[in-house]
């Protein structure tokens, strides 16, 4: 049966079709005869009891340049929709975090993917803190000694911010360099909350493998391999997308992290790992699905959306 889907996502006219996982799940919902409603976050408002967008229908095609058609404006109550998609893309901010408190109003009775309350509660570097066993070493800190400390007891180092994305702002410290000092002070000026200190893992030069979770099991996973002269392998700074496989050692962590996504309701999430260590876990808006189809791997989205279809109106 068709559903009422509205999408909160960035602006669609920026988005890149090729690599956008929001995107190929707005061609599938259309795919399967869903109606499609599209608005962003600055829109959402609370009046009353009642939680309203303002947004347009949209319609959507696989084409460079032509990729979307809209109505007019209109506002909608999204307490009348079957499903929220939440899906633009991080900082992590307050105004993030707004937009779970407001969506978790209408949640579950509108399924709302991820859950907002689980969320908000499990940014990106944070929910991976639970799992500190499958990780390099890593500490949470604002203090230069912590970092001195933790610098000279692992030899190379990666600073980067708690709620960043993208690759933005991650710095690698190896030995003998002699900016350990100032590169903290910049993130003690730019940023309020501690940062993340990390062991730096050598195996990031074969690649930083990016696997999709759906509903707690493996949908399927990518490799991104850094460009030369790079740590970082994020897709967004250059990064390379490569076919990969599962070693035994991803297998175990995502049979640990399965079973925690799916009780929290986040039914679509990535997970990094760089040789045998988790380093993130994705929830606010995973990214790699295109490429894994692309590459002969599982039609993710369409994954998702059985499992959004047999969730939808259980509440």
């Amino acid at each position: 049966m068709p559903l009422r889907v509205a999408c909160q996502m960035d602006p669609i006219e920026r988005i890149d079709i090729l690599g956008d996982s929001t995107f190929a799940l707005l061609l599938e919902g259309q795919k399967r005869g869903h109606d499609l409603f599209y608005y962003t976050p600055p829109d959402l408002a609370l009046h009353g009891d009642r939680l309203l967008a303002r947004g347009l229908t949209l319609k959507v095609a696989d084409k460079i340049g032509a990729h979307y058609e809209v109505s007019l404006p209109r506002v909608e109550d999204l307490a009348t929709r079957d499903v929220v998609l939440l899906r633009q893309d991080p900082p992590f901010d307050m105004a993030y975090i707004t937009t779970t408190y407001l969506l978790e109003r209408i949640h579950p009775k509108t399924l709302v993917v991820n859950d907002p309350a689980h969320v908000r509660n499990a940014p990106e570097k944070i929910f991976v803190l639970d799992f500190l066993d499958l990780m390099p070493p890593t500490i949470i800190t604002r203090a230069l000694d912590d970092v001195q400390a933790f610098r000279e007891e692992m030899g190379d180092i990666i600073l980067k911010p708690l709620y960043g994305n993208g690759g933005a702002a991650i710095f690698r410290i190896a030995p003998g360099d002699t900016n350990v000092a100032s590169l903290v002070e910049l993130f003690q000026t730019v940023f309020r909350e501690p940062f993340m200190v990390q062991q730096f893992r050598p195996e990031i030069k074969d690649g930083d493998k990016r696997i999709i979770l759906v509903d707690g099991e493996v949908a399927g996973a990518i490799n991104r391999l850094p460009p030369k002269g790079e740590t970082r392998s994020n897709l967004h700074v250059g990064g390379l997308a490569q076919p990969t496989k599962l070693t035994e050692r991803d297998v175990e962590i995502c049979a640990r992290l399965g079973p925690e996504l799916k009780n929290r309701g986040l039914l679509f999430a990535g997970i990094d790992v760089i040789g045998d260590y988790l380093t993130e876990i994705n929830v606010t808006s995973p990214t790699g699905i295109r490429q894994v189809k692309d590459f002969g791997g599982a039609d993710i989205a369409a994954l998702i959306w059985d499992a959004i279809e047999a969730n939808a109106g259980r509440s």
